[in-house]
């Protein structure tokens, strides 16, 4: 009982890695579903959501000011996110190379503008006092903020869900996802489809980036650290499974939040290893869809 008890504030940091995690692979998702391209801009956006929140909040850590940059960070980041889609558009139909290397690119751009604009140094975000410090529950300490963290991730996720599932843009979205040509046909102009798609997955990492801020640090290539398990929530998740990617989320966040605490020179190869074990067992992902090549 004791040794679960002295894992509870670990677990707690584990799951809100774990959600934000999901979040930002979500997003992820989303534009490759709908674009059928691998947006490697994906980190660089998460990092300009921070920074863009950094400029919007200064030295202020009224809780309005942090409300604003969760707002407005987000939105600035999916406008920007729309240029790259409008850039993208010469690529669609062609190589998958072409993407690939434009979304590269634009990530190499996205860094260096940063560090031309805010430098590169660390930075921090200010977080409203009412955030900050600890709770005692029993005989534990908890961080206030990862709860706080916790609860955002997962009101965000359970949001987009319903959004995806309950709406009829939702619909759209899904069946562009299966197959575009089939929603142009049906007079859905698919256009518009991709650039509100490629806004809201950017603004996702965007709100990731803000919120990861005061855990992980503010710095130019912060963007690297959380594309990289994007990429493995959503192979072992199963490609195209929202509660698959969900779950990985919060497998690959305890993982790493558990290690780090008691061997944190292990803590970024534990999910390398769980993302090992699990293709190796079920090389579709927990939830991906058996295909025709499966036995």
């Amino acid at each position: 009982m004791e040794l679960l008890a002295n894992l509870a504030p670990h677990v707690v940091n584990g799951l809100s890695l774990g959600l934000l995690f999901a979040l930002i692979a979500l997003g992820f998702m989303l534009i490759v579903g709908v674009m059928e391209v691998i947006n490697l801009a994906h980190g660089s956006l998460f990092a300009l959501g921070a920074y863009v929140a950094l400029a919007l909040m200064g030295n202020s850590s009224t809780p309005a000011s942090y409300a604003m940059a969760l707002l407005v960070a987000p939105l600035a980041v999916g406008a920007f996110g729309m240029l790259l889609e409008l850039c993208l558009r010469r690529t669609y139909g062609r190589d998958p190379l072409y993407g690939l290397l434009l979304t590269f690119g634009a990530a190499l751009v996205i860094e260096e503008l940063i560090r031309v604009v805010w430098g590169s140094r660390e930075r921090t975000l200010p977080v409203p006092e009412a955030l900050t410090g600890a709770v005692l529950i029993g005989d534990l300490i908890y961080a206030k903020y990862r709860f706080f963290a916790c609860a955002l991730a997962a009101a965000l996720i359970v949001l987009l869900w319903l959004f995806i599932e309950k709406t009829k843009v939702g619909a759209i979205i899904k069946a562009g996802a299966h197959d575009s040509e089939m929603v142009r046909a049906l007079g859905y102009d698919i256009a518009k489809l991709r650039l509100g798609v490629f806004a809201l997955g950017t603004g996702l990492a965007a709100i990731a980036g803000i919120v990861m801020a005061p855990i992980w640090g503010i710095r130019p290539h912060v963007g690297v650290d959380a594309v990289v398990p994007a990429f493995l929530i959503i192979v072992l998740g199963g490609i195209g499974s929202f509660w698959g990617a969900v779950i990985a989320g919060i497998m690959v966040g305890l993982v790493v939040g558990l290690t780090g605490a008691y061997a944190s020179e292990w803590s970024l190869m534990s999910m390398y290893l769980l993302f090992i074990v699990v293709v190796t067992f079920r090389a579709r992902g927990l939830f991906g869809r058996r295909s025709a090549l499966d036995a």
